[in-house]
Parts: structure tokens; sequence; C-alpha cells
């Protein structure tokens, strides 16, 4: 199905297959990527997923929530193409995909 790579803030680079349904967060959590902690298992809860994606990725993965936006509106690292990993449903047409984590989460 493919594959997406999470660079961490370091400079590591961890690819993991893509499961097509399961969230960034999940991918990442199941894959032992660190950087991602998803302390609240997904619900939007936390900010502890927070990533910067390429913006060629943004009209793939859909608009942020109200409810995303304000959690990541009190990241300090937001950047203009900042989602939480737990909002984003993978598939095979995110393959390729680069995910960058922020130094610090939440």
């Amino acid at each position: 199905m493919g594959t997406i790579t999470f660079a961490t803030h370091d400079g590591n680079l961890h690819k993991v297959d893509i499961i097509d349904g399961k969230s960034l967060m999940q991918l990442a959590t199941d894959n032992a990527v660190p950087g991602i902690d998803g302390d609240c298992g997904g619900v939007c809860a936390c900010g502890t997923c927070h990533v910067m994606l390429e913006s060629q990725w943004q009209n793939k993965i859909g608009a942020r929530s109200a409810e995303e936006d304000q959690m990541l509106s009190m990241t300090p690292e937001r950047q203009p193409t900042s989602r939480l990993a737990c909002q984003i449903k993978v598939s095979a047409a995110l393959n390729g995909m680069t995910v960058h984590l922020p130094e610090f989460q939440m």
C-alpha cells in the first residue's frame, strides 16, 4: 500500500507502512516513532501528536476542524501546515508523504 516517513526534529527518519483507515498518530505509536505521544488516545484533546505537513499534502487530507484548530492554538511551535496526527486518516493517497515532528510536544 505504501509508506509514510516521520522526520524527527533532529533529522532522524522513520519510515512506516501505510495501514488504510488508521490515523497518523496510530501509525506512529504502533511503530514506536519517537516524538508522537498521543496522550489522549486520539480524541483531539491533548495536542501531543502535533506534526507539520508539507504543503502539497494539504488538499489530500482536508481542513482542520474548529476543535483541532483550538488545540493547535496552544502549541508554541505551530506552523501554517500544523495538524494533529490523530485527526488525519491514512490511505494509499498519502503514499510518499513526509511528516515533520516538532522539537517538543505540549
